[in-house]
């Protein structure tokens, strides 16, 4: 069953809006993955199986060591999972 209410609303809409938004797919997940979280622990969604496992495979892709810039492999991993996301959120 998935939350319903304006805190789950808004926090899906915030997600989907930091999805879609200009710039780079690594940025965009960071601040998106800062969002859910937010609203994890607010209680304004569920964590669902599939959204935790996308989570968990979006932190891989932004893993870096110190100094190094993501962008290539990682922003188009990025963006398929988020992909991925927007499609789970509904269900969170």
């Amino acid at each position: 069953m998935s939350s319903s209410g304006p805190g789950a609303e808004a926090a899906r809409r915030d997600v989907r809006e930091l999805i879609a938004a200009k710039g780079h797919a690594v940025d965009n997940a960071r601040a998106a993955v800062a969002r859910l979280d937010l609203a994890f622990d607010a209680g304004d969604l569920e964590r669902t199986k599939a959204l935790m496992l996308y989570l968990d495979d979006l932190a891989h892709a932004l893993e870096q060591d110190e100094g190094q810039k993501l962008g290539g492999k990682s922003a188009e991993a990025a963006r398929f999972i988020l992909r991925a996301i927007d499609g789970e959120l509904d269900r969170a």
